[in-house]
């Protein structure tokens, strides 16, 4: 009985019906375990950025998002190879075999500046990739309607991962080195890979009662499509274009406060050492504002006011943060803005913008939601670089740029309560219609489901 009544405490405390409780408890497990071991090896990223010169970050991104061009034909191609099943299973795999060739190659090579610029430019890659496939199994898993009460407790797993990645980064870093914990990220993303497999389980039963329950052999067949069926999907749709378009404007932001948070930490803190550890302070008040909101407030505000609001509202703030950096620049104002948009993405964008894909069939949710998630993301990243570097030219300093911020990111909450709208009323809808209407098979195979406007 106590047993029992702890249960119902559980699934009330995180918005979850009672037959929900365990996928939830395993989403928030799995992506604990992709947190904590990219969370470690983060701060070993953000210095040797610096190590390889900060006027060398745009060549880096740019790097990065050739890197991802090359890559994301490659996943859908596999992805149209591989059984849904068992797509996740190749991605982490081939993810865990990376680590143990750094781990190797950082233990014979020690600190060389190319290393560092390939470790950079390929954990960039990583982090995408490994978060999008995540994020693309949960919409999976559970359907819209959960999605709106469960991603903003599983995205806590994520924030969890962040607060605990950097302790265990500091604490064995020492003792470690950079190649142990790189093995010991690698561990964690395999018992992450093992979770899959209880999480796919309860999806091709039905999800204890989904209404759109497909058979068992669906997970079992490839996705339909060619490599480039993904990024013609995302052509196509006007809906996925304007996620798109709020993927690139979230880019321009965040690369903005990047660059002036990479120049001033290095004028700063000249030493290696002292930048991992200002890097990971910021880390862990970051994932503990994100937790605490993730946990008691997005899904209750998802509920009531609608996806529109969590896509809109850190915009806003951004917006107000960047007139708050061109009128008092100072490196404090920055690392105050950079908490709250890096708490506000976590708790807010980052679920509300998940909860976008949850309705889609599976192709748009694996395919055309990699391509805008790693190839959209870092072109961004490209463009927005090199627009920075442009910005820094007319030599105003960091004015100039926290205006052209502040107007991305007026742009970036507008397309966001525009696409929250639309998600909302799609979700009022469904919720109105007879289920055996709203998600015939059919319709998830003719695409017509990952082309909402």
């Amino acid at each position: 009985m106590n047993a029992l009544s702890l249960s119902q405490r559980l699934s009330t405390t995180l918005n979850a019906e009672p037959h929900e409780l365990c996928p939830a408890l395993l989403g928030f497990v799995l992506f604990f375990c992709l947190f904590a071991g990219y969370f470690m090896l983060r701060p070993i990223r953000e210095s040797m950025g610096i190590a390889a010169g900060v006027e060398n970050l745009q060549w880096l991104f740019t790097a990065t998002f050739f890197v991802m061009l090359a890559a994301v034909p490659l996943f859908a191609w596999l992805s149209s190879r591989v059984p849904r099943l068992h797509f996740v299973d190749w991605v982490y795999g081939f993810f865990c075999a990376n680590l143990l060739t750094f781990a190797a190659l950082f233990h014979l090579m020690g600190e060389s500046p190319w290393l560092a610029r390939v470790f950079y430019v390929w954990i960039s890659v990583y982090n995408l990739f490994v978060v999008s496939v995540g994020w693309s199994l949960m919409a999976d898993v559970f359907d819209a309607g959960q999605a709106k009460r469960l991603f903003a407790f599983i995205a806590a797993g994520a924030s969890v991962g962040g607060l605990v990645g950097p302790a265990l980064s500091a604490l064995l870093a020492a003792s470690l080195g950079e190649a142990g914990l790189m093995l010991l990220a690698g561990l964690l993303l395999g018992v992450g890979l093992a979770l899959k497999y209880s999480l796919m389980r309860w999806r091709e039963v039905g999800g204890a009662g989904r209404p759109d329950a497909l058979p068992a052999e669906s997970t079992r067949r490839p996705l339909p499509g060619n490599p480039f069926s993904g990024i013609t999907r995302v052509l196509k749709s006007s809906y996925l274009l304007g996620i798109a378009g709020f993927v690139v404007l979230l880019a321009t932001v965040t690369t903005f406060l990047y660059f002036e948070q990479a120049r001033l930490v290095a004028e700063l803190f000249p030493d290696r050492a002292a930048q991992i550890r200002v890097f990971g302070a910021i880390d862990v008040i970051v994932q503990a504002g994100a937790l605490l909101s993730q946990v008691f407030i997005t899904g209750r505000l998802a509920q009531k006011l609608g996806v529109r609001v969590l896509l809109a509202i850190v915009p806003l703030l951004v917006c107000l943060g960047f007139l708050g950096l061109a009128l008092a620049p100072s490196f404090a104002m920055l690392a105050a803005l950079m908490i709250v948009r890096r708490i506000g993405e976590y708790a807010f964008v980052r679920p509300g913008r998940e909860m976008l894909f949850a309705p889609l069939d599976a192709e748009s949710k694996y395919k055309a939601k990699n391509v805008i998630d790693t190839i959209v993301y870092r072109g961004g990243d490209a463009l927005s670089s090199w627009g920075k570097t442009a910005l820094d030219l007319f030599g105003q300093g960091a004015g100039l740029v926290a205006v052209a911020g502040a107007l991305c990111a007026l742009l970036w909450g507008g397309l966001g309560w525009q696409l929250g709208r639309q998600a909302d009323r799609q979700a009022a809808g469904a919720r109105e219609e007879p289920k055996s209407v709203v998600l015939v098979p059919s319709v998830a195979a003719s695409g017509r489901a990952g082309r909402v406007q």
